[in-house]
């Protein structure tokens, strides 16, 4: 029995050190690598837990829906189809409105001067 913990303990060790040696410095985290290849080394069973708990940077799941267990959590907003106009064309429309915009102030003004009602 005593030899199947420490073998496991090995396993373990070795394991961390293949991990730590093979990950990105970015995807490292609280100390450099070769503090964490000390530590593992040092202390294998106790160095192995904490880079597997807080050394080891792991990636993010993605959450697809909301939790079920809030009821105030809505389903996201549906994507906006991507529009077939150009840019070009957006601004002309743009420049349209901004001139109709423009006319009907005018047209208010000179109603206002000449003091019709309509």
């Amino acid at each position: 029995m005593p030899y199947l913990v420490s073998l496991v303990v090995l396993a373990g060790m070795i394991f961390a050190l293949v991990d730590i040696i093979t990950r990105d410095q970015s995807l490292v985290k609280h100390m450099p690598k070769t503090v964490w290849l000390f530590v593992v080394i040092l202390l294998p069973f106790l160095g192995t837990v904490l880079w597997f708990a807080i050394g080891r940077e792991y990636p993010r799941r993605e959450v697809s829906r909301p939790p079920q267990f809030a009821p105030w959590a809505s389903e996201p907003a549906p994507v906006r189809a991507h529009e077939a106009r150009s840019t070009e064309q957006q601004l002309a429309d743009l420049e349209r409105e901004i001139e109709e915009e423009r006319l009907r102030a005018e047209l208010a003004r000179r109603r206002r001067e000449l003091g019709d009602p309509a």
